[in-house]
C-alpha cells in the first residue's frame, strides 16, 4: 500500500514536473504507470477469484443446485431441560397426568430435555430439528426425533412450504414445545383429542400470508394418518377411544391421508391491546373399520394487554383459550376386551375447552390460572379417556433470567366416577445456548 501511495503521488506530480523531466525520467515514469496498471489488473483478478471461491456473484453458474450459501448463513444450537417434582393424592399419577411431558410419578421427574438445531440451509431454505431426551417412571431414558423439517424462505406471493416431521398447526398450544407452555402440564382437551404427544407426523404444509393490512394467514397440511402421534386417526392407541380391535388400513388414496386446514388473523384493538383468533380442523381415517373416519374441529383466541410504559414486556395481562369438538365414526367392531362381543356402529362425540389467564405482575414474575373441562357423550363402551372431567390450576412463575425459571402449580382435579384429587408440582427449567423465538 505504501509503495502504491508513492507511485500515485509521483503520477499526480508528474504533470507539474514534466517540463523539468529528462527523457530517461519520462521513460521511468511511463514504466511505473504501466506497472501500476498491471498491479491493478492483478488485484481485480484476485478479487474475482476470491469471489468465485467464496460463492459470490462472480461464481454464478446459472444453476440453483450450485447456488451459494447466503452470507447470512447461521445455525443456532440450544438445549432446554425441564425437571419436575411434587406430590399427588392419586398414587397412579400417570392416570391423572396424561401428557407425555407431564410429571408421571410422585417425587422427581425429568419429562423433557430438548436439543434444538435451527438455521439457514441456503438462500432458499431454513431448517429446524428437535431431539428430545426423557426419563420414564422407571428411570429408563428415551430418545425421540420430535421434529425435523425445512421451511422455504423465498417463495413468491407470500407463500411458504414446510416439509418433514412437525407438530400440526392446530390451534394455539399443539405446535408449541413444553418449555414455552405457561403451565406444568398439557390441557385435558388436547390430551383427549390428540393424545399424550400432540398431533404430529410426517407431511407437508403450505401457508399463504394474505395481502391484507393486518395479519391473516391460511394454511393447509397433509400428513400421514398413522402412528403414535395421530391419536384420533389410524394410531394403534386409538383403540382406547372406540374400544374395539384396530383394523389394519393401508394408504390406498388421498382419502387415507390426514388433512389439517387452519386460518388465523390478528389485529390491534388499541395501542396496548392485541387479539388473535383462529379456526382449525383435521380430517382423516380411523382404524375402527375399513372406511371409518374422524373429524376434529377447533377454535382458539388470544388477547394481550401490555402497558404503554411497559419495561421488558411487564406488566401485562393475557388470556388464551381453545375449544375442540370431535366426531369419531366408529364402525361395527370386535370388542378388544371380549372377542365374542360385537360393538355397534356409532358416532362418538367428544368436546372440551380450556382457558388460561396470565398476569405479568412485574418483571420476571407471572401469576396464572387455568380451567380445563372435557366430556364425551354416552356410547356402547365407556373409558376413562371419554369420561367427564374438570381441573382448576393456579400457578406462579419466577424467571431469574430468560434462561431459567421456577414454577409452582396446584391442580384440583375432579373425574366423574373416580372422585377428586389434589396435586402440587414444582418445576425448574434451564436453557443452554440459543432458543427459537416463541410465537406471539
Amino acid at each position: 500500500m505504501k509503495g502504491r501511495l508513492i507511485v500515485g503521488a509521483l503520477f499526480l506530480a508528474a504533470p507539474c514536473l514534466g517540463l523539468a523531466q529528462t527523457p530517461s525520467e519520462r521513460a521511468r515514469r511511463d514504466s511505473v504507470a504501466r506497472a501500476d496498471s498491471i498491479a491493478k489488473a492483478d488485484s481485480i483478478a484476485l478479487v474475482r477469484e476470491l469471489e468465485k471461491e467464496l460463492g459470490g456473484v462472480a461464481a454464478d453458474t446459472g444453476t440453483a443446485a450450485q447456488a451459494p450459501r447466503g452470507s447470512g448463513g447461521y445455525m443456532n444450537i440450544g438445549f432446554t431441560a425441564l425437571t419436575d417434582a411434587g406430590w399427588s393424592t392419586e398414587p397412579d399419577v400417570g392416570s391423572l397426568q396424561l401428557g407425555d411431558h407431564d410429571p408421571h410419578v410422585r417425587g422427581f421427574t425429568i419429562p423433557n430435555a430438548e436439543l434444538t438445531l435451527d438455521g439457514a440451509v441456503d438462500p432458499y431454505f431454513k431448517g429446524f430439528t428437535s431431539i428430545v431426551f426423557k426419563l420414564d417412571e422407571n428411570g429408563e431414558t428415551g430418545v425421540e426425533l420430535e421434529e425435523i423439517y425445512v421451511l422455504t424462505s423465498s417463495l413468491p406471493h407470500n407463500l411458504q412450504l414446510k416439509a418433514g416431521q412437525y407438530f400440526a398447526e392446530f390451534g394455539r398450544q399443539n405446535p408449541q414445545h413444553p418449555h414455552s407452555w405457561a403451565f406444568v402440564d398439557q390441557p385435558l382437551v388436547l390430551n383427549r383429542m390428540f393424545g399424550p404427544d400432540g398431533l404430529r407426523g410426517q407431511g407437508m404444509r403450505m401457508s399463504w400470508l394474505l395481502p391484507t393490512s393486518f395479519y391473516a394467514e391460511a394454511q393447509v397440511g397433509i400428513m400421514n394418518s398413522r402412528g403414535g402421534t395421530t391419536w384420533s386417526f389410524r394410531s394403534d392407541e386409538s383403540a382406547e377411544i372406540h374400544g374395539g380391535v384396530p383394523v389394519e388400513r393401508e394408504v390406498e388414496g388421498f382419502g387415507d391421508m390426514l388433512i389439517v386446514p387452519r386460518i388465523a388473523t390478528s389485529f390491534d384493538v388499541s395501542e396496548t391491546q392485541t387479539v388473535l383468533v383462529g379456526a382449525s380442523a383435521s380430517f382423516g381415517p380411523n382404524n375402527s373399520g375399513p372406511s371409518a373416519s374422524t373429524r376434529v374441529y377447533g377454535v382458539d383466541a388470544y388477547w394481550k394487554w401490555k402497558s404503554a410504559t411497559a419495561q421488558a414486556g411487564f406488566p401485562f395481562l393475557s388470556m388464551q383459550g381453545e375449544a375442540l369438538f370431535r366426531s369419531y365414526d366408529a364402525a361395527e367392531r370386535t370388542s378388544a376386551e371380549d372377542p365374542t362381543h360385537i360393538l355397534p356402529e356409532e358416532t362418538l362425540k367428544d368436546r372440551g375447552a380450556y382457558a388460561q389467564l396470565l398476569w405479568g405482575i412485574k418483571p420476571r414474575i407471572v401469576a396464572g390460572i387455568r380451567g380445563d373441562w372435557a366430556r364425551g357423550d354416552d356410547a356402547s363402551v365407556q373409558t376413562p379417556l371419554r369420561a367427564d372431567r374438570f381441573r382448576l390450576s393456579p400457578n406462579f412463575t419466577w424467571y431469574p433470567t430468560e434462561f431459567s425459571k421456577f414454577r409452582v402449580q396446584y391442580n384440583y382435579d375432579d373425574r366423574t366416577g373416580i372422585g377428586t384429587d389434589h396435586s402440587l408440582w414444582f418445576q425448574f427449567e434451564f436453557l443452554l445456548g440459543a432458543h427459537a423465538a416463541h410465537k406471539f
